[in-house]
């Protein structure tokens, strides 16, 4: 079922002229804060004023006006009502609508931001066509499955596309209660597969090559943005990198990939031991060849190298035995990393650390909400970092451990029959290895929040944390040599492929 809450990045602000000593981002705010203080029709005469400046781009570059249309404040309300005013929906259809609406100004934010934004754009659509869909809850509805969709049919995914059925099987009963028109659905559907969504950008940013990672230097030394690792038709998958963002742990790490995407095997020419030095820095763990320098911006292939660990766990490897201090790694989009270090206590200092960030920083997951009720379908797991307070974090994940649980046990209540196809035992098996991973993974944020949190990243120890039953494989080597590998090529970032079935246990080699 579709979920409201699936949308878009940060802009920064532009100079007034060549004499301001205030960005437009500052004045804006001086003058929010002003007018909130002098009743509500000056409140409403500067959000016009303003409304009308971000539209028409006067002084303000496209990606400046998403951050002031999804602020959470009255003052903010206001202008994104009054900008939405400018676009007249009459007659349109919602897919024509979107894209309209999209080209204007780059959707860029916090997923809040961009969330708020689209209901802005769903209010103002139903006003302008109160009789094509039932409310606006309905329009705000499809506007979001309309962008899952865009993600499923243009995105890097080299698994089955969904189809038309599958679309309007997934949208039952979510039209306050009803469904949609199978013709309308159809249509969108179309219309999404022949024609992908695209938003507006900045003129500077159209000028940069699309595998351009880093930022841009304002003073030669710090990048001045927040850039997105990674380029997909779904912005909020990226991987955020931020040059600000704290460091957590840092040393030399021998990297092996054993799966991409949704564990599907890595080619064998692909699959060498190489070291690096690795950086834990916010929820990004940064494979470079060179030492961690802070004044030093990373190269293109440093970012190819870096892997999110959002919603990710790290563990033991203890099936694999070749080498000694080898730690596993199962990212967000299911790859598989094996890193080896040079001692036990290492590894586990690295386990530590990583399952850390993750529990205290993932946010709450969105639901699958583009995919055949039929066909078991993985959530998607948003990069961004969680808004919520670290209690609100440990509630939100002992929610989804319990759910999990549940589903788990129900769901194994529930076998194939024997004489099912064997798509459909490949099917089940594939949900039941989601789900006890899920529910391993839930445990231990679970336990790393009770045991401290973020208290624990300030710490410089090496006990487990929230891993207390893992066990070193008793087939480990403590006497290999560490790998010394050199780094020759970048890895791809592919961003989906069709799961393999977990029931075949794969060698490591």
């Amino acid at each position: 079922m579709v979920n409201s809450g699936y949308c878009f990045d940060k802009g920064k602000p532009t100079r007034l002229d060549g004499n301001s000593e205030m960005g437009s981002t500052e004045i804006l705010e001086k003058e929010t804060t002003e007018n909130l203080s002098n009743g509500t029709n000056s409140n409403v005469e500067a959000a016009k004023r303003l409304a009308k400046r971000l539209y028409h781009l006067d002084r303000f570059k496209r990606s400046d006006v998403a951050k002031h249309l999804g602020k959470n404040n009255e003052f903010s309300k206001l202008v994104a009502e009054e900008y939405l005013k400018f676009f007249d929906f009459t007659g349109m259809t919602l897919d024509q609508s979107l894209r309209y609406f999209l080209k204007a100004f780059s959707l860029v934010g916090e997923t809040q931001e961009r969330e708020r934004i689209l209901i802005h754009f769903s209010n103002r659509y139903f006003s302008c066509n109160p009789d094509t869909i039932t409310s606006k809850d309905g329009v705000h509805c499809l506007t979001c499955a309309l962008m899952l969709l865009n993600t499923d049919l243009h995105g890097h995914n080299i698994g089955k596309k969904m189809t038309c059925q599958e679309f309007i099987t997934n949208l039952q009963g979510v039209n306050e209660g009803g469904d949609f028109s199978k013709d309308l659905l159809k249509a969108l559907y179309n219309s999404i597969k022949n024609e992908k969504l695209e938003w507006a950008a900045d003129d500077e940013e159209k000028k940069k090559s699309p595998s351009e990672g880093t930022d841009e230097k304002a003073n030669g030394t710090h990048p001045k943005t927040i850039s997105r690792i990674g380029s997909t038709t779904n912005p909020f998958l990226d991987i955020p990198h931020d040059p600000n963002a704290a460091v957590y742990k840092s040393g030399f790490l021998a990297r092996k990939i054993h799966a991409d995407m949704d564990g599907k095997k890595t080619p064998r020419g692909k699959r060498g031991w190489k070291t690096f030095y690795a950086v834990l820095k916010g929820t990004v763990l940064y494979l470079q060849k060179d030492e961690y320098k802070p004044e030093k911006s990373l190269s293109d292939e440093d970012l190819k190298n870096a892997v999110s660990v959002h919603h990710a766990l790290a563990s033991k490897a203890t099936e694999y035995e070749k080498k000694p201090n080898v730690f596993k790694l199962k990212t967000a989009d299911w790859r598989v990393l094996l890193f080896q270090t040079q001692s036990p206590e290492e590894m586990q200092g690295w386990i530590n650390k990583i399952n850390c960030v993750a529990a205290v920083f993932s946010a709450p997951p969105f639901p699958a909400a583009i995919g055949s009720q039929k066909k078991f379908s993985r959530p998607l797991l948003p990069a961004t970092t969680t808004k919520l307070s670290q209690e609100e974090q440990l509630k939100s994940h002992e929610s989804k451990l319990k759910q999990i649980t549940t589903e788990l046990a129900e769901h194994r209540s529930y076998p194939p029959d024997k004489k099912v196809k064997a798509k459909d035992v490949d099917e089940y098996k594939l949900k039941d290895h989601y789900l006890d991973f899920e529910k391993t993974r839930y445990e231990i944020y679970v336990s790393i929040l009770k045991e401290g949190g973020k208290d624990l990243l300030s710490t410089e120890g090496n006990e487990p944390v929230g891993l207390k039953k893992s066990h070193s494989s008793p087939s480990l080597n403590p006497d290999a040599s560490p790998v010394t590998a050199k780094v020759k090529r970048n890895v791809s970032e592919r961003k989906d492929h069709r799961p393999e079935t977990p029931g075949i246990k794969q060698k490591v080699t």
